[in-house]
């Protein structure tokens, strides 16, 4: 994360005076790691707390470094003191959890899919044009891989399963072998 310089942070694509009086350039970057070493320009990694986190699973990070996990399920919000939170209309109000957020988006992505031959049922039912069999079927295996993601998405037993279901199998040479039960959606027509 900062380069630094005799203790202070550089910027990226900013110059800076050594402390011998010798002017660096704004390129400073594209020295090697034995010119920078030379010169006391130094790595330091970030703090635990600030190390990069995956925003679809996690909130953020505490102090510590640890991670904040998003919870599965959906949350009823209370205040401090254990009293329900409503919202303007004086109904309970509720943070979803990641399994509704993501079958929700599933739902959407398959409407998506959908929709686009909707035209297809459309002309069905006010001209009653056959709609060609390639279209049904490839509506009928969008909607049942629906059915499937969401079906995994909910049987998903803790955070760690949940997440799996995000990330694709790689053969030993980094091709892909299986893509992610979240992505893998037939062929589009």
């Amino acid at each position: 994360m900062p380069w630094k310089y005799n203790g202070q942070t550089l910027k990226e694509g900013r110059e800076f005076t050594g402390t011998d009086g010798t002017q660096y350039p704004k390129v400073w970057m594209r020295y090697s790691a034995d010119e920078k070493k030379t010169i006391g320009i130094t790595w330091e990694d970030p703090p635990a707390s600030e190390a990069p986190y995956d925003n679809r699973f996690y909130w953020g990070r505490q102090t510590d470094g640890t991670l904040i996990p998003k919870s599965l399920t959906d949350v009823n919000e209370v205040d401090s003191d254990g009293n329900a939170i409503k919202d303007i209309s004086g109904n309970q109000v509720v943070t979803l959890g990641l399994k509704s957020v993501w079958v929700k988006q599933t739902k959407a992505t398959a409407n998506g899919k959908l929709s686009v031959h909707d035209w297809y049922v459309t002309r069905k039912a006010e001209k009653d044009v056959a709609v060609p069999n390639t279209v049904t079927t490839y509506r009928d295996a969008v909607r049942t891989k629906c059915a499937e993601i969401e079906t995994a998405l909910n049987n998903a037993a803790n955070l760690t399963a949940f997440m799996a279901l995000f990330e694709d199998e790689r053969n030993s040479d980094g091709t892909l072998k299986t893509i992610a039960k979240i992505n893998d959606w037939p062929e589009e027509i």
